[in-house]
């Protein structure tokens, strides 16, 4: 499944945040204030995070290890998120990569591409 967002080509403010583990902190939320979206990378620790987070600006969250109640598996494992030319594949824990990034660039994405993990 893809998360779309947006279809202006151009800069984009886009929050990225991980195991807040059911505390949103101040410091966080005015960091990701201002962004046109946020992605939560996994151990959200409870719905209540998401709703803070959803005050600012629409939400993309994967389970994290520790989101195991009923709420949890509600989420994926893994997202991508297309903003404008560029796909983010989100997940928590880079053990789980069910990809090889390398083998599924293209040209005219490799010279951009970065694995990142929380």
């Amino acid at each position: 499944m893809r998360a779309g967002f947006g279809a202006i080509r151009g800069e984009r403010a886009i929050g990225v945040i991980s195991d807040t583990h059911g505390l949103v902190r101040p410091e966080a939320l005015e960091a990701l204030r201002g962004s046109e979206l946020i992605v939560h990378a996994g151990d959200i620790g409870g719905l209540e995070v998401l709703d803070a987070l959803r005050v600012l600006a629409p939400v993309v969250a994967v389970r994290g290890n520790n989101d195991r109640d009923g709420w949890g598996r509600t989420l994926r494992e893994t997202e991508v998120v297309e903003v404008g030319d560029v796909h983010l594949y989100v997940l928590h824990d880079l053990h789980g990569l069910d990809l090889d990034p390398a083998a599924i660039l293209t040209d005219r994405w490799s010279r951009n591409a970065r694995v990142c993990s929380t």
